[in-house]
């Protein structure tokens, strides 16, 4: 069987083992892994733009943002009106949370094309900074949308997200990554990284694979967004801003561009240090900020820059 079957097979294992004995778990810990399952989804997810195709966004808080305010929007006001006062039983709970995150990833993926279609012809500095006032035009756009919520943000959004739900949308995450990359077509993304004039020279549309490969990563971030707001309860604009972008392509930069497996340890080690540093809170960031630089300056390539055969994980 395939290394990334058995990856996928081996997470919803895990995802049901811990779902069953999260009663009597500490919620502390459900906590941080429930953050840790959700930066992975997004820094995987980042890493297929980023890394494996070799453009730099910086709006990928954006798309969770989409994810987050339509997913808690299905929940929050389609859910008493179809799960009635009683608020439905496990299952319809269940279905209910299902459809609310495909509806935030589909629009979190509906974003993600419009803003790559007119953007992604552009290179560099200049991607960049068009995803980085796209981030910002959304997070303006929420602020100021009232039926939402706007400034004061949206509460009362059911807590639907279990740790069952995080570990099986992290594995189905990187089982999609990794079997596109891996593919015949995801060698486009590959190719369009390594020299995009050479593969345009030799009949790819390296336009069209970057567009996938950013509609890919929104619809992951969108339902990131999804699981985050159904976490907390309760989403505010300022909670998407330039600062969680950043936080996630930092993820993305440590864990080695274009390597899986190191991004999903970046985004654990980066989950847990400002946690572990939580009894010195007032140097926290301080250290925190440090120990990044440091890790940069000894490890420019990614701290965990692993290959196994002729792929990355």
């Amino acid at each position: 069987m395939p290394r990334p079957h058995l990856y996928l097979f081996a997470t919803l294992a895990c995802a049901f083992g811990l779902s069953h004995f999260s009663d009597r778990m500490d919620p502390y810990f459900l906590d941080v892994l429930t953050g840790i399952g959700i930066n992975v989804i997004l820094a995987v997810s980042l890493n297929l733009v980023n890394g494996y195709t070799g453009q730099f966004s910086l709006g990928h808080a954006g798309f969770m943002s989409v994810g987050a305010y339509m997913a808690a929007a299905v929940s929050v006001f389609l859910g008493p009106r179809l799960l009635g006062e009683s608020g439905g039983s496990a299952l319809q709970q269940g279905t209910l949370f299902l459809a609310a995150l495909i509806t935030g990833g589909c629009a979190a993926a509906l974003a993600g094309l419009g803003v790559g279609v007119p953007s992604l012809r552009l290179k560099g500095d200049y991607l960049a900074l068009v995803t980085l006032g796209f981030g910002e035009i959304i997070r303006v756009i929420f602020q100021n949308f009232e039926p939402l919520g706007g400034a004061l943000g949206l509460n009362g959004i059911p807590a639907y997200t279990t740790i069952f739900w995080v570990l099986a949308l992290v594995g189905l995450t990187v089982f999609v990554v990794t079997c596109l990359v891996n593919s015949t077509y995801g060698r486009g993304f590959l190719a369009t990284h390594d020299d995009e004039i050479a593969s345009e020279a030799v009949g790819l549309n390296t336009t069209r694979y970057k567009i996938v490969a950013f509609v890919i990563g929104a619809f992951f971030a969108g339902t990131a967004g999804g699981l985050y707001g159904h976490f907390k309860m309760t989403i505010t604009p300022t909670g998407f801003d330039f600062t969680k972008s950043i936080e996630i392509v930092v993820m993305v930069i440590l864990g080695g561009m274009g390597n899986t497996l190191g991004v999903i340890l970046a985004a654990i080690l980066l989950t847990l240090l400002p946690e572990l540093l939580r009894p010195i809170a007032e140097y926290r960031m301080i250290i925190y900020s440090l120990m990044l630089i440091v890790l940069m300056l000894a490890r420019p390539q990614g701290l965990f820059n692993f290959k196994f055969g002729k792929a990355k994980l």
